[in-house]
């Protein structure tokens, strides 16, 4: 977790192999990103999903959701074509809450929830060892985040996938995360818990983050951004 600009995107892409590695060290279910060739990300590759920020923008708008969803089992040799993978798509929509017949829908034709349950489908399609989800509902409004949070760790729980899940929203984070890991200007921070990092932060930055985030009651409210004034300096 961390602010715009804290570096999150950029080393969820560089774990999913979208962005090289020119500095340090970084390994992906034991290969080393930093100078590897394309070919040896191959085998790799399908190892690994990826659901992307905007679901708005994630998709060919000239495919229906079933060709959308289809493609990485075409892509890596598991279907012949979109056809011949319909059945498999089918049972990624159901799993993600959305009925056979959204498939034969465009992109456009689904609200934003929607649309990222499907492109949660679309990464869940070849069963991947590791997820990852680059602030996946930051686009979406709140009532519609919530179901989709729900859903994702639901999923995770029944699939047994690893996720690395960026968000600058830290009621995402303590809902869904084992670990976190904190980020401010491409540095990390902090690294624990949740208990430790939400519950007893160490770092002046990570008591930023958690007193800058609102809460119901006003006079609590207040008394955040009183203690965020004061950690301002």
């Amino acid at each position: 977790m961390g602010e715009s600009g804290s570096g999150k995107t950029t080393i969820a892409r560089a774990v999913a192999g979208l962005t090289p590695v020119t500095d340090g060290s970084l390994r992906v279910l034991g290969v080393e990103m930093k100078g590897v060739r394309p070919k040896d990300l191959q085998p790799m590759r399908p190892r690994i999903g990826f659901v992307f920020q905007d679901p708005a923008t994630s998709f060919n708008p000239l495919l229906t959701i079933a060709d959308c969803v289809a493609e990485p089992l075409v892509v890596h040799g598991r279907a012949a074509s979109p056809e011949d993978a319909r059945g498999r798509v089918d049972e990624l929509l159901e799993a993600v809450q959305l009925p056979r017949s959204y498939g034969d829908r465009f992109p456009h034709e689904l609200s934003g929830g929607q649309r990222q349950r499907a492109s949660l489908a679309r990464a869940l399609a070849l069963d991947p060892e590791l997820l990852v989800a680059d602030e996946p509902t930051s686009a979406l409004d709140v009532s519609v985040q919530a179901r989709v949070l729900e859903l994702f760790a639901e999923l995770q729980r029944e699939l047994g996938f690893a996720s690395l899940f960026v968000s600058h929203d830290l009621a995402v984070v303590d809902l869904l995360s084992d670990r976190i890991a904190v980020l401010y200007r491409g540095r990390l921070v902090e690294e624990g818990t949740g208990e430790e990092v939400l519950g007893n932060p160490r770092e002046e930055y990570t008591r930023r983050l958690l007193a800058s985030l609102p809460v119901p009651d006003p006079v609590a409210q207040a008394e955040r951004r009183e203690a965020l004034r004061e950690l301002r300096g």
